[in-house]
């Protein structure tokens, strides 16, 4: 790999002055960003252990919210965090966050929910006592071009997406030193970002992102057995499916990936970024978005406006 190209990761954003003066959601409270904190007896900073949705805002309305939170209730239910509101409750915790700072689109923002606030600085979860702790980050973002113009540089990573028995990648959870040792071997191998296997040596999905190819007109994706439940991932795989394009959640190994017309990744922040290379290895004949995935970037900004029409209607 070109070590002199520059970097970037599929999470870069236009810089914007504004994000220093963000106001932020802490348990109901709106501070402004140099004054939001949480305990360091917070379960979420002392042990990883809470659940995290990553949304975007576009005209007033939260994309797709209704999915995210299903994946937040069924995490946290999985694993025994008490939310403590229901959806309408955070919705109107979102919507609050946002009157506070002035947006309405072009956003970018974190909910993260952990088990609270510990006794003591120790694993069991009964020492969480006065959970959860509740934090909404918003930031004025949006992609930058390089990401869609030259694409992302993967390395294929010793580091893998684990067994749902040891910790499942379908749980967003705070505690993502998996991926973070993926990041690092990658940026070590000279890379923007990391290709993770399954256990299997499938594969899976990178350490940000779920993972797709494109061969001979046709998707391919993993089985998602290993990685995270994507909402964006989903929409695409809903979209091949309406559009008469050709979609598989299968095993495949490198040797497919290597040799795909195209390749790119899905999620909620770039939407469909394509991959320029994978381990120094050009992946197909073009710069940037290939034929299919300039298809599906096209269906998905169309999904957003239908979207975001629909509900816009509903609350007028």
């Amino acid at each position: 790999m070109d070590k002199n190209v520059a970097s970037h990761t599929t999470h870069d954003a236009e810089a914007d002055q504004r994000n220093q003066d963000i106001k932020i959601y802490v348990n109901g409270d709106i501070l402004h960003r140099s004054d939001a904190k949480v305990s360091v007896y917070d379960s979420g900073f002392m042990l990883g252990d809470g659940m995290w949705e990553g949304m975007r805002l576009y005209n007033g309305v939260w994309a797709f919210f209704d999915d995210h939170m299903d994946r937040l209730f069924n995490s946290c239910k999985a694993v025994s965090i008490d939310i403590g509101m229901d959806k309408q409750g955070i919705l109107d915790a979102l919507t609050q966050t946002a009157a506070a700072n002035g947006m309405s689109s072009d956003v970018h923002c974190r909910l993260m929910v952990t088990r609270g606030v510990k006794d003591k600085p120790f694993q069991h979860p009964e020492l969480s006592r006065s959970g959860p702790t509740i934090v909404i980050i918003m930031e004025h973002s949006k992609p930058v071009a390089s990401l869609h113009k030259a694409g992302i540089r993967l390395a294929t990573v010793p580091q893998i997406r684990g067994l749902p028995m040891t910790q499942d990648a379908k749980y967003n959870s705070h505690s993502k030193l998996n991926c973070i040792i993926g990041c690092l071997q990658a940026e070590q191998a000279g890379a923007d970002e990391a290709l993770m296997l399954d256990p299997n040596g499938f594969v899976n999905t990178t350490n940000a992102c779920n993972f797709f190819i494109v061969r001979r007109g046709a998707v391919w994706t993993s089985t998602g057995d290993y990685c995270m439940n994507g909402v964006t991932r989903q929409k695409v795989i809903d979209l091949c499916r309406s559009n008469d394009i050709p979609v598989f959640e299968k095993n495949y190994s490198l040797y497919e990936a290597y040799g795909a017309d195209e390749a790119f990744l899905t999620g909620t922040f770039g939407a469909q970024t394509p991959v320029a290379e994978i381990d120094g290895k050009k992946i197909g004949g073009h710069d940037g978005a290939g034929p299919i995935t300039q298809r599906l970037q096209g269906l998905y900004k169309a999904l957003i406006n239908d979207h975001v029409d629909e509900m816009n209607s509903i609350k007028s």
